[in-house]
């Protein structure tokens, strides 16, 4: 960490760049003791929004814990937190007595725990305006201060885009692995290039994309209609020499499966939408097999020194 950081790496309470060098680096230790117990890091992210990213994102970590992995959830869409509604989990994180101990996750079932800022919130629906330092931090701390314990998966909702959060992740969390959430049609998939260049300019690499809505189920015969083009995130995929994790049709049971708390694509129901999703987690099964866990050590530099990344 850079000694010369002047005001942005403390704050005013803290009255020295030195304490606030401290409080960094035992920030950066307990970040790494978290993710060295963790085995896989898979960060969901899409170049825009309203392409499914979070149910993609809730639905394989749901379908990794129901075929036995431990799995973590982290949602770092801080603006908009879906993952409470569609988990319908309603209680709070709770911080224990003891000062030094780690924050308990929110238990869904015996193998998926669940972070997001909304467990944190007693009125869910009021705004979260922060600025980007504030988003950073509460990205860290996600890490650092949970007690996430050994994990075969940690599956990371970020917003759509390439801003504070992904970048966060990307420089908080080594080793993570993005998986890019696209549509068929040329908008997303032009914005889903950006994704992509953003995850080659912080050497985060890319384990497969993902084309949802890729067709129509019919809730009355059950075929599956291409309502919008179908094929462009293989395309993109080859286009880039990335792995093509599969294609998901939209279906409306997915819709009132994310609205009702109840997942639908991570049910064993047979339908179009399902076969193709869960064919989506055996491929990230395969490309991402739990195995021994890697110590990963922090990477990451202070804002000073990085043209402003806020990690200070």
């Amino acid at each position: 960490m850079s000694s010369s950081c002047g005001s942005s790496c403390g704050s005013a309470e803290q009255g020295t760049c030195g304490s606030g060098d401290a409080r960094v680096a035992q920030q950066d230790m307990a970040i790494n003791r978290s993710l060295g117990k963790i085995k896989n890091k898979i960060l969901v992210m899409s170049g825009k929004g309203g392409v499914g990213k979070s149910t993609v994102a809730v639905n394989l970590a749901l379908s990794l814990a129901n075929r036995g992995h431990k799995v973590g959830l982290m949602d770092v869409d801080l603006h908009g937190p879906d993952v409470c509604r569609m988990l319908n989990l309603t209680g709070m994180l709770v911080a224990p007595e003891d000062p030094n101990a780690l924050v308990p996750p929110l238990t869904y079932n015996d193998s998926l725990k669940v972070v997001s800022l909304e467990y944190m919130m007693k009125n869910r629906d009021e705004a979260i305006i922060w600025r980007g330092p504030l988003k950073i931090q509460a990205i860290r701390q996600f890490v650092s201060d949970m007690d996430w314990g050994e994990l075969d998966y940690l599956v990371v909702d970020a917003p759509p885009g390439t801003g504070d959060e992904p970048l966060s992740v990307a420089q908080t969390i080594p080793g993570v692995q993005a998986l890019v959430v696209t549509t068929p049609q040329e908008v997303a998939l032009a914005d889903v290039r950006k994704s992509i260049n953003f995850c080659k300019a912080v050497e985060m690499p890319i384990v497969g994309l993902v084309e949802n809505m890729s067709g129509f189920v019919c809730p009355h015969c059950n075929e599956t209609v291409d309502i919008f083009s179908k094929g462009g995130g293989e395309r993109t995929a080859k286009e880039f020499d990335l792995p093509f994790l599969g294609s998901i049709p939209m279906d409306p049971q997915v819709v009132s499966g994310g609205d009702s708390g109840a997942p639908y694509l991570s049910s064993d129901v047979d339908s179009p939408a399902i076969k193709a999703f869960q064919g989506v987690v055996s491929a990230v099964e395969q490309r991402l097999p739990p195995g021994p866990a890697l110590a990963n050590p922090f990477t990451g530099t202070c804002a000073c020194s990085s043209g402003g990344c806020g990690l200070g």
